[in-house]
């Protein structure tokens, strides 16, 4: 019997995406691909929704990479490696990347090779001391696909990546830190409570304020002078009622009740 599957639950704001394939570390397989790609399609037609958080099932694994068994047939071409990369892993990491909401990744165990690249997508990524980062790839004589080393590229720099690669080395926690695949490390028992804490104080801020950090930083990663309209639209929280209702509960001690409009 195959169970693997993407589980989400929704509860107070918060979606918890689950990368769930037990007998196989988390290992992402074609059908999941796609169903992380709905899944992220529905978080995105939830208005409600105020942040999202990536875990993988149980306590050993985020995710142990794609799941090698199956390529000897979803890759057994260069037509079907294109539409594989393309379509079904290209889908779900845009997906990720793009979505309008924060992401935290939160990561116990094995995180490597397609586990590391959706991680790298997220927001926010809390590891466990027992987390191990890498893409030992090189020995099964493959290449990582350009367009998903582009976005670990843009995360920590040609040299990072030119490491993790060209030794097929497995970093642990403390050191995928200081290398700046992680966000935070914490004991791994508090993991999913301090992904959870992480989600609870995004949620506890502005909804369209937390979109806008994210949009002014992928503006601004792309590079150049912002125009005019740009620079205008950077005030567009002056008309809205959370910025009113922000000072007024500044003002008035008392916390604040974001509504999102």
């Amino acid at each position: 019997m195959n169970d693997a599957h993407i589980g989400l639950a929704i509860d107070a704001g918060i979606a918890t995406v689950t990368l769930e394939n037990p007998a196989k570390l988390n290992a992402v397989n074609a059908a999941m691909w796609r169903e992380l790609s709905a899944a992220m399609a529905r978080i995105a037609a939830t208005p409600e929704l105020r942040c999202v958080i990536l875990r993988g099932a149980g306590d050993d694994a985020f995710a142990a990479g794609g799941d090698i068994e199956e390529f000897l047939t979803v890759r057994a071409t260069v037509d079907d490696a294109l539409h594989y990369h393309e379509e079904l892993v290209a889908s779900a990491l845009n997906a990720i990347r793009d979505c309008a909401l924060p992401t935290v990744a939160a990561i116990r165990g094995a995180c490597i090779g397609g586990g590391l690249e959706i991680a790298g997508c997220c927001d926010i990524r809390i590891g466990g001391e027992s987390a191990r980062f890498g893409a030992p790839i090189n020995r099964l004589g493959f290449s990582m696909y350009p367009g998903e080393m582009a976005g670990l590229l843009a995360l920590v720099g040609p040299a990072v990546v030119l490491e993790i690669l060209l030794e097929g080395r497995i970093l642990a926690a403390r050191e995928a830190l200081q290398k700046g695949l992680l966000s935070r490390v914490v004991d791994d028992e508090k993991v999913f409570e301090e992904a959870a804490a992480c989600a609870a104080r995004i949620c506890a801020g502005a909804p369209l304020v937390a979109r806008w950090h994210k949009q002014w930083v992928k503006r601004l990663m792309r590079g150049g002078a912002l125009d005019a309209d740009e620079k205008r639209a950077a005030f567009d929280f002056l008309a809205t009622d959370d910025y009113r209702e922000g000072l007024d509960a500044f003002l008035a001690k008392r916390p604040p009740v974001f509504r999102g409009r």
